[in-house]
C-alpha cells in the first residue's frame, strides 16, 4: 500500500468489512497495492469490524479524503453505518472534506472478474454444459439480495446452462441448496462462483458445503483481481466528481 503523499491527488481511505481471518486483511492490502501500482496514491485502510483502524481513526490528520466502501453490494453498512461515522468525523473536524463513493458492485467488470476466477479453475466462460451458482454473502436488506439475483440473470445470457443466485447467510437458497437443486434439475455440471472479496469464514463455509452437495468446482474469491483494481480507480475518480450524499 502507498504510504506518504501523492501530489495533486486526494488521499483514499478504503473501508473493508474486516475479519478475524488474517487472509482477509492480506487480500485487501493486495487489492490496494494493485491500485497504487496503477496510480501513485496515498491510501489508508479502515475496517468496519474485527480489525483496526476504524474509519474515524484512519481519517485523523486528513483535511480531505475520498472514502470508498470495499463492499460488493449496497446495504446497511454503506447506506447507514459509514455515512453516520463520516458525519460524526465532520462534526468533530469541520475542516474535513469527504468525498464518499459507491460500493465496488454492481459493476460490469465484476462479471469479468468472476469469469477470470472460474477460468483459473478450469471452467471456460459461457460453457453451455455448465450451471453456475453465484454466491454472495447475503444480507438482511432485500434490495442487496435483489442485486445478486439481477446479476445472475444478466450472466445467464453469456451462454451458461443457467446461473442461479445463492446466499451464504440471511437469505435463501443457501449455496448447498442451490447446487443440489441444479443437480436434481439435470445440470450436466455445477460450479460455484463466490461473489466474495476475500477468503475467510464465509468462503470456507461455501467451499465445504457446495462440494459436499455435489459441485465439481468452486472458484477462488475475487481478491485482488485486476478488474477490481480498475473498478476501485473508477469509483475513486467518480467520488470526486459526484460524491454520494451523506444526508440522512
Amino acid at each position: 500500500m502507498a504510504d506518504g503523499t501523492a501530489p495533486g491527488r486526494v488521499p483514499l481511505v478504503a473501508v473493508a468489512h474486516g475479519s478475524r481471518d488474517p487472509r482477509a486483511a492480506a487480500t485487501v492490502a493486495a487489492l490496494l497495492d494493485a491500485l497504487t501500482d496503477r496510480v501513485p496514491l496515498d491510501v489508508r485502510v479502515a475496517y468496519l469490524d474485527h480489525c483496526a483502524p476504524t474509519l474515524g481513526q484512519a481519517l485523523r490528520g486528513l483535511e480531505e479524503a475520498v472514502v470508498l466502501p470495499l463492499l460488493l453490494t449496497e446495504a446497511y453498512h454503506s447506506r447507514v453505518d459509514l455515512p453516520a461515522v463520516l458525519n460524526e468525523a465532520r462534526a468533530r473536524d469541520p475542516r474535513l472534506r469527504v468525498h464518499y463513493g459507491h460500493t465496488l458492485g454492481p459493476h460490469p467488470l465484476l462479471l469479468t472478474a468472476l469469469e477470470r476466477r472460474l477460468a483459473e479453475a478450469g471452467v471456460p466462460a459461457g460453457d453451455p454444459d455448465t450451471a453456475v451458482v453465484l454466491v454472495s454473502a447475503g444480507s438482511s436488506d432485500a434490495r442487496a439480495n435483489g442485486v445478486i439475483a439481477k446479476l445472475a440473470r444478466q450472466w445467464r445470457r453469456s451462454g451458461w446452462w443457467t446461473v442461479t443466485p445463492a446466499y451464504a447467510s440471511a437469505a435463501s437458497p443457501t449455496p448447498a441448496e442451490a447446487v443440489a437443486a441444479l443437480r436434481r434439475a439435470g445440470a450436466p455440471r455445477v460450479v460455484v462462483a463466490p461473489y466474495l472479496l476475500a477468503p475467510g469464514y464465509f468462503a470456507d463455509k461455501v467451499r465445504r458445503g457446495t462440494l459436499e452437495a455435489g459441485a465439481e468446482v468452486v472458484a477462488d474469491v475475487l481478491g485482488p483481481a485486476p478488474e477490481l483494481a480498475e473498478v476501485l480507480l473508477e469509483r475513486y475518480e467518480a467520488a470526486q466528481r459526484q460524491p454520494v450524499s451523506l444526508a440522512g
